[in-house]
């Protein structure tokens, strides 16, 4: 029987998961609620809105969607827009191969857990010392969804209760992204990385405009980073990383 004074306990895995996803927490269950509101304002049933945290569980692609189901788009199409949208994760997926290694049959779950914030986290942070690293990632990975799931038909209630004007709020999503940025450069503080995303960003935009960008932004980022692996490695670990300090 494992000692249940043990670090590792599941309140000890659900405590550090929590405390770790605060910023999650507070950006999910605020932009779930905007998209709940924006959904039923698109005049679809509230239902959709928690079903959609539940099986699609992207926040920007479920914001694109609401529009495409709404304007009459069909299925093909619009995963098709989904697919290039968050083509990204796959770049995502490669980088954290290692930390999953132990997962199991918890893989698949992680894998398709793994969204922006969550990887902002996984890769910045470490579990505290005696948390398993796969229970923790686990119980993020869960815990972001559970935020996202409820933020969702709080606000589609809301919505259905209550009309609203929806005008901007899909805006969220960027604060969101905002936050994650600051808390980021809190955990990793070499300009590297931030250099990469600014010239890449850039670049895209100028190469393919709006439509595209996210994609080709991401493959310009880790072609820069690529060149610079070598540099980035012998300069040893950067101040501040994971480990040493944790996001609030």
């Amino acid at each position: 029987m494992k000692d249940q004074s043990s670090p590792n306990t599941k309140r000890s895995v659900l405590g550090a998961a929590f405390k770790a996803g605060i910023p999650v927490l507070l950006g999910y269950s605020s932009i779930g609620f905007a998209f709940g509101l924006v959904l039923v304002g698109s005049g679809l049933p509230w239902w959709l809105s928690p079903l959609m945290a539940v099986i699609v569980y992207a926040g920007a692609a479920q914001f694109m969607g609401a529009g495409l189901l709404a304007a009459g788009s069909g299925v093909i199409e619009i995963a098709i827009l989904t697919l290039l949208m968050n083509a990204r994760h796959a770049v995502y997926g490669l980088s954290v191969l290692d930390k999953y290694a132990a997962a199991g049959r918890r893989k698949p779950y992680l894998v398709f857990g793994l969204t922006d914030e969550t990887y902002g986290l996984i890769t910045t942070m470490e579990p505290p010392p005696g948390v398993d690293m796969t229970d923790f990632y686990v119980a993020l990975t869960a815990m972001n969804q559970c935020w996202w799931v409820l933020g969702c038909t709080a606000g589609a209630l809301f919505g259905k209760a209550l009309p609203f004007d929806t005008t901007g709020l899909d805006f969220a999503m960027t604060a969101l992204f905002v936050v994650l940025l600051v808390e980021q450069t809190k955990a990793i503080r070499r300009p590297e990385p931030y250099l990469a995303a600014i010239t890449a960003s850039a670049l895209a935009y100028a190469i393919v405009g709006s439509g595209n960008f996210i994609l080709v932004a991401t493959a310009l980022t880790c072609g820069f980073l690529l060149i610079v692996r070598d540099r980035l490695e012998r300069g040893g670990p950067p101040s501040g990383t994971a480990g040493q300090e944790a996001l609030p």
